[in-house]
């Protein structure tokens, strides 16, 4: 027997009576073609006032329309016991403080221990059924708030405002030295380090990149910095502070080694100081803007309070 999620259920209005299903559905529940073909394919997939219909026929005024997902769950993920910070759930999002160090999905070499074994077994012990959507993607050393969608359709909302540029996204990290100009946009295209592959470099052929950086503080040394992405590029902040300048605290990956910025910091925290604090977007069920925080991990706090007695 198939199991279906709650459906999302739309009813008509005056102004559209007599359009397609298909237009409503579309227009009104923002259903892509990729899944009103995948909903098709299912008995409960897409109905009309209770019964299975063709999408071409025309609604009435006082129709219900309403669609609904099959219930799902990652196959490929061992459900494994391992702890992960809520910050908020529902029927449609979970949204987790992610620790760092975490690898959030699996991939080749690390089947185990992801941020989704631990998802995917506390869904499992909850006796729910979802499968693991991240809605994006942060670095394994990166702290801080990412989402997950419990189906097809959340996903794609979510994903269609990351694309807009409606999704708020902010940051905030510990930068060697003090940004001149304190408050600014980094405009640099980014590709890979023709040398070093693994690495990303700005350079003038390379994938447009912007980001949006303004300092909060001067302590001691070094800066805390808040930084908005204007795009997603592979390693964007890293390699964007550091070209003006000012790597990240930790990031052993971007500083120079002969750096004099070298101790100033990186003995307290063993990975790039950077954590996603502030997540925003509209609810894709609700339609309720959404604004989403996850507070400093223990090793970004003892190096604030470590830059601080540099002073």
């Amino acid at each position: 027997m198939t199991l279906y999620y709650d459906p999302i259920v739309y009813k008509v209005t005056e102004e559209e009576d007599g359009w397609q299903l298909k237009k409503l559905l579309q227009r009104r529940l923002g259903v892509s073609r990729k899944l009103m073909s995948r909903l098709k394919l299912t008995e409960k997939g897409i109905t009309l006032n209770g019964e299975r219909v063709y999408i071409s026929v025309p609604v009435k005024s006082g129709d219900i329309a309403a669609i609904a997902l099959e219930k799902e769950i990652s196959e490929d993920i061992l459900p494994q016991p391992i702890p992960f910070e809520r910050i908020y759930e529902d029927n449609a999002l979970l949204i987790i403080n992610k620790f760092p160090g975490m690898i959030v999905h699996p991939t080749h070499g690390h089947y185990t221990g992801t941020l989704a074994n631990g998802v995917v077994h506390y869904w499992q012990e909850k006796g729910e059924m979802f499968r693991f959507r991240p809605v994006h993607r942060l670095d394994q050393e990166t702290s801080g708030v990412l989402a997950v969608a419990k189906n097809a359709y959340v996903h794609q909302h979510i994903s269609e405002q990351l694309i807009a540029g409606k999704v708020d996204k902010k940051y905030v990290a510990f930068v060697h030295g003090v940004p001149d100009p304190t408050k600014g946009t980094i405009d640099g295209p980014i590709d890979r380090d023709p040398e070093e592959p693994h690495r990303r470099i700005v350079t003038p052929s390379g994938y447009p990149a912007l980001t949006y950086y303004s300092t909060l503080e001067a302590i001691g040394p070094a800066s805390k910095v808040e930084l908005i992405l204007g795009t997603g590029r592979t390693h964007q902040i890293r390699v964007h502070m550091t070209s003006i300048g000012h790597p990240l605290i930790g990031d052993k990956m971007y500083r120079k080694a002969d750096s004099e910025q070298e101790d100033d910091g990186d003995r307290w925290i063993q990975r790039q100081a950077l954590h996603a604090s502030e997540l925003a977007f509209r609810h894709p069920l609700t339609g309720k803007h959404m604004t989403f925080h996850a507070p400093f991990p223990a090793d970004m706090e003892r190096l604030e309070r470590a830059l601080r007695a540099m002073k």
